[in-house]
């Protein structure tokens, strides 16, 4: 259940408490607000209309998809003007007419798609893939499809995720509570908030994922990834004690389920840097990323979106140190200098990671400017 709040005064419910209606399913603290949303906020007007779209989360969920598909189609317009969606050929859809999106590594003409044909697609080969039992590998490649171009395989971001996160959570919501997809699809969701920077939105979410992979008994593993996608949410929100925490418990987690070489695992150290940078414990953030940085090297490469993130928090690391020498504001430099053209030649100078790391690099060189 995504809808945590009363629709009427707004009071977190949890995932339990409160009442519903017992037609839609809409969500209030008693029966009070109930009572004055039929009579006064025209629930009487819209209750059958939620009944009749699968109920309060499914409404909610179709009405919050099409908002997200149009707010990602007008910030994609500028760049989509006079293409056509490469999996339906044309420029605007058919059935909901809604624009063109691109958010992910492709350039030139390719990568322009309707969120609806993304969505449509990604569904299809994850019905193939359950229907015929395909396997866990083979499910998992095509799950990737909600949130990664399947041209360039890198994953979308910004508000082009945030809508791709709407379309699976309405494509799933349906299913039952202990549904893997559904679950899987709040976590889709949450993500997607995430990168269009809604945090407040994400955080019940990702709330509501964590309390429910703890009722159904996931793995150790599952709930490691939710529990570090919570600790992200907290960071954005400025409860950092709060972050560092969960990514301290995160991190060592997952040294001990899946190893150092493992993605979860690199990733979850950049997080826990990140938090330690964050409250100025430089010297455990560089010996952190010190230890990581080989490994990461070895096992994925130069040019991987996790070794770029964290070759630049490791420059982050070097020069917002008080402490640091000159030689250290060099490396932090000479580090962003190597870093940047490969994440514009691999994710596109438009990528987030790619416009962070460049304006990076120009507040590293103004310090070192600053103490030649």
């Amino acid at each position: 259940m995504i809808l945590t709040q009363c629709a009427v005064c707004a009071t977190d419910l949890g995932l339990s408490l409160g009442k519903k209606c017992g037609r839609c399913s809409t969500r209030y603290c008693g029966p009070a607000c109930q009572k004055q949303h039929w009579k006064e906020g025209g629930h009487d007007q819209l209750c059958k209309k939620i009944k009749k779209a699968g109920g309060a989360e499914q409404y909610n969920a179709n009405t919050k998809y099409t908002e997200a598909v149009a707010v990602a189609a007008e910030a994609c317009a500028d760049d989509t003007k006079g293409q056509t969606c490469y999996i339906c050929t044309q420029a605007l859809h058919w059935k909901t007419k809604e624009g063109l999106v691109r958010g992910c590594a492709c350039r030139g003409t390719a990568g322009f798609a309707h969120v609806s044909c993304l969505a449509e697609q990604a569904k299809i080969l994850c019905d193939e893939a359950e229907e015929n039992n395909l396997g866990t590998k083979a499910f998992n490649e095509r799950w990737r499809r909600w949130d990664t171009c399947s041209l360039c395989e890198q994953m979308y971001f910004g508000v082009v995720r945030c809508a791709l996160g709407w379309a699976c959570w309405k494509t799933y919501v349906g299913r039952p509570e202990t549904d893997q997809l559904r679950c899987l699809a709040m976590g889709q969701l949450a993500g997607g908030l995430f990168a269009a920077k809604k945090y407040e939105d994400a955080l019940p979410v990702q709330e509501a994922d964590l309390s429910l992979s703890r009722r159904h008994g996931e793995q150790e593993r599952s709930i490691l990834v939710v529990q570090g996608n919570l600790a992200g949410t907290y960071y954005a929100l400025g409860r950092m004690q709060d972050a560092l925490r969960l990514r301290r418990d995160v991190y060592f987690g997952n040294l001990r389920v899946v190893g150092e070489e493992d993605r979860e695992t690199l990733s979850a150290g950049i997080n826990y840097a990140t938090s330690l940078k964050g409250l100025q414990r430089f010297e455990e953030a560089k010996s952190l990323l010190r230890k990581q940085i080989p490994v990461a090297r070895r096992k994925l490469g130069e040019s991987h979106d996790l070794m770029l993130s964290m070759r630049s928090i490791y420059a982050k690391v070097l020069y917002q140190d008080p402490a640091a020498t000159h030689d250290d504001l060099r490396e932090a430099v000479t580090t962003l200098e190597e870093v940047g053209p490969i994440a514009r030649r691999v994710l596109g100078g438009a990528h987030p990671l790619a416009v962070g790391i460049e304006e990076t690099l120009q507040t590293a060189r103004a310090t070192l400017r600053g103490r030649a």
